[in-house]
């Protein structure tokens, strides 16, 4: 059997990135997110991306920096107010969006991820969210049919990770990742600390290696601060 280990972001890429491909991207806000792996995504020229994210990361970070080379053709996302070029490129007609709220876009990827095709959920009933989608009336209440997502690849973050894949992640960063990890055809993982098999700790693991084809141990991490709030002092 090959070894998902790979030596750097750019070859463990390799073969598996196209145009007009979907890729899931984990984190939150600037949590948890694959540094390298976006990073190698803009380098590899690839266009047409169909990107499911919670967020689309800042102008000159994250996910920011696909859009700012116009390789995402659309965006399905929940958040998208902290970054000016996804803003701009939106209004001008540049960009498709598919906004979710933010349980819907987790429970959708989740399903994906197990299989299932769909589900019915009362956030969204009467709102745009609804529009042109099936609805069912339940006790009085109105629920919306929400489909699954999956992903030709899904990219994710952990802190931790042994060389068959399995994966640990750290507080904020285990939003979406687990659940896209499930949901790509094709999973790549960037790890801070890659371990050999054997070192972690079997009932403290998130993604079970299953799940991750590639994966390698990322480098030069930054934790920029997306909204720097400071008190006023006395």
């Amino acid at each position: 059997m090959s070894s998902k280990v790979f030596s750097d972001a750019t070859s463990v890429l390799a073969g598996v990135v196209n145009d007009d491909m979907t890729v899931m991207a984990g984190g939150f806000g600037l949590c948890g997110i694959p540094e390298n792996l976006i990073a190698a995504l803009r380098d590899s020229g690839v266009k047409g991306l169909t990107v499911i994210s919670n967020n689309a990361g800042v102008d000159d970070f994250g996910l920011g920096l696909l859009l700012k080379t116009r390789q995402i053709r659309k965006m399905i996302s929940s958040y998208v107010g902290e970054n000016k070029e996804f803003e701009r490129q939106y209004l001008h007609g540049e960009l498709q969006i598919e906004f979710n709220p933010q349980g819907t876009l987790a429970e959708r990827i989740r399903a994906g991820g197990a299989g299932i095709y769909g589900f019915y959920t009362r956030t969204g009933a009467g709102t745009q969210v609804a529009q042109g989608k099936e609805t069912r009336l339940v006790n009085g209440d109105t629920y919306v049919l929400e489909t699954g997502l999956t992903a030709d690849l899904a990219i994710v973050k952990a802190w931790k990770g042994d060389t068959e894949g399995n994966l640990v992640y750290r507080k904020t960063a285990r939003n979406f990742n687990p659940m896209m990890a499930t949901a790509g055809r094709v999973t790549v993982a960037e790890v801070e600390e890659l371990v050999p098999v054997g070192t972690l700790d079997p009932d403290h693991i998130h993604t079970p290696g299953i799940f991750v084809q590639r994966i390698l141990q990322g480098s030069d991490y930054r934790k920029p601060i997306e909204q720097r709030t400071l008190r006023r002092r006395s």
